[in-house]
């Protein structure tokens, strides 16, 4: 039981520590965390089917040679790349923008220095020190947030370029 009060307490220490900005950037982490765990549902539980279902359709077809034939061929291809990549630029979007809400911390924690600075006349650094914090906290927080998902969108690409090549040369023109 206390094992959580802790965890709880140092998560809102942390929050109260990085500022405000942290709040986004937790938020965005969640996201991308949320688009990671559905992309592994898809591909662990759902994507097979879909590929059954491809091969199915193609297997069933007569005409396999002409020039309409390969032009289906290559837009189930496509198709099953697409679902594959389906949330994939809300991802980059959240990676792209976590390190700039880390930048914007940063900035709000100086402001928050220079403020302190110009009313104390720099003699009490316990309060320059959570100015420190907040400018601190928050870009490494965004960086570790744009890390995890830049690693996501690797791992999604590969995938995708694998089942793509695999449908590939499952789908036999004749």
């Amino acid at each position: 039981m206390y094992f959580f009060y802790d965890i709880s307490d140092s998560l809102f220490q942390f929050f109260q520590r990085g500022g405000d900005v942290l709040y986004l950037i937790f938020i965005l982490g969640f996201v991308v965390a949320y688009l990671m765990i559905e992309k592994i549902w898809y591909l662990r539980f759902e994507h097979s089917s879909v590929i059954n279902s491809i091969v199915t359709d193609w297997e069933e077809r007569k005409d396999k040679i002409s020039f309409n034939s390969v032009a289906i061929r290559q837009m189930m291809i496509s198709d099953a790349a697409t679902k594959i990549n389906k949330n994939v630029e809300l991802m980059k979007v959240c990676v792209m923008v976590a390190p700039l809400f880390g930048l914007f911390g940063t900035i709000t924690g100086m402001i928050e220095v220079f403020y302190l600075l110009a009313v104390t006349g720099g003699g009490d650094a316990k309060a320059m020190a959570g100015g420190v914090s907040k400018a601190i906290i928050p870009p490494m927080a965004g960086l570790a947030v744009a890390l995890i998902g830049n690693f996501a969108q690797q791992y999604i690409k590969n995938i995708t370029q694998r089942e793509s090549d695999m449908l590939y040369h499952k789908l036999v023109i004749e």
